[in-house]
């Protein structure tokens, strides 16, 4: 089936950087596109071809309303499109006009940073767990500012693990806070993104809004508050059972997370790891796991994720199968060498009598 749409102004900006946003609806609807003179024709099976027309039909009407689409963010509209058949352009581009966080208005560029912020609007905890740059953190600490400035709770908590990435820092100089600052900054650095630093500082200043490490939370109950746990793949099973039970009453918890960057010391269990297992299932509770495809930094990453992943899944197969190869072997060896053995109580070779 051949279709086709009337193009305008814009068309390098659907096209994108090296054809990546038409080459990913082509790919994502299993459709063929030709660029003629004043039209873009579409062909595929009848049901991919009318989803990709009603997609471009959208972008060109928006375009003509004055609508912008800013750097990266059609790639991400169209990611989800081709993975969502309910999703339209015009209702994600208008959810993010909706969606005022602070100064930052933002909209769900994935499939799954949509479940994701429909889930903290509905559950009292959450948990976000995917790999780098998956907007995680950020969409958490944007939800939390949301619920402030709207009075749907009174302050914010921000905290998360004090565990170097792999390297020893050794003692850092200056006072408590100064010590545990470098490792809450990516938390800062969202907070000041969203609000004018000014008014990110009294906030601090009045304990409005609380940045601290996962140690400081214990013996305490969070009433009122938007509460989110970063980095939790980096805490002790049993710092992730006390800062869950620090909930209190007209409280939400966004815990977040990566089970690939694990930072722990060699035989610890990751308390985000032992979580997933122990509150599968639980009610008022949500699992979002996002993957390489939810990657909204530079394209760049998206392929490093997923090297990684393939790179990890094929080591771990070959490392089983050498295992059960070894262990077959041993049982093997093992059998042979109990085979040669004299029975119990029998004489051994050596204290048989000469002839």
């Amino acid at each position: 089936m051949k279709v086709s749409v009337q193009t305008s102004r814009g068309i390098e900006s659907l096209f994108g950087t090296r054809d990546e946003n038409i080459r990913l609806l082509e790919d994502g609807l299993k459709v063929k596109t030709r660029l003629l003179d004043d039209s873009l024709e579409i062909e595929g099976d009848a049901e991919n071809a009318s989803r990709a027309q009603s997609i471009l039909l959208d972008y060109f009407n928006l375009i003509r309303e004055g609508h912008q689409f800013s750097n990266g963010d059609l790639n991400s509209y169209l990611r989800v499109l081709t993975a969502d058949s309910d999703a339209t352009l015009r209702g994600l581009v208008e959810s993010g006009r909706q969606r005022s966080f602070g100064k930052k208005v933002l909209a769900p560029k994935t499939l799954n940073q949509r479940r994701y912020i429909d889930a903290i609007e509905r559950h009292d905890l959450v948990f976000g767990i995917g790999p780098a740059g998956t907007g995680k953190t950020y969409l958490a600490v944007a939800m939390g500012v949301s619920a402030l400035l709207g009075k749907r709770v009174s302050r914010i908590i921000l905290t998360r693990p004090a565990v170097e990435a792999g390297e020893r820092l050794g003692f850092l100089p200056g006072t408590l806070q100064e010590k545990v600052d470098p490792y809450l900054r990516p938390l800062y650095d969202a907070l000041y993104d969203m609000l004018d630093s000014e008014k990110v500082e009294k906030l601090l200043e009045r304990n409005v809004i609380e940045v601290a490490p996962i140690a400081f939370m214990r013996g305490r109950t969070l009433n009122d508050s938007f509460i989110i746990l970063d980095e939790a793949q980096n805490s002790t099973t049993e710092q992730m059972k006390m800062v869950l039970t620090r909930t209190g009453f007209n409280s939400k918890m966004v815990v977040t997370g990566d089970v690939t960057q694990i930072d722990l010391p060699a035989g610890r269990k990751s308390g985000l790891v032992d979580a997933m297992d122990v509150l599968k299932g639980v009610e008022g509770i949500s699992f979002i796991h996002f993957d390489e495809k939810d990657v909204v930094r530079h394209t760049l990453v998206q392929r490093i994720v997923k090297a990684y992943e393939s790179y990890h899944e094929a080591h771990t197969g070959h490392q089983l199968s050498l295992k059960l190869n070894l262990t077959d072997s041993g049982e093997r060896q093992a059998s042979q060498r109990s085979m040669s053995l004299p029975p119990s109580g029998a004489p051994s070779a050596s204290e048989l009598p000469s002839a």
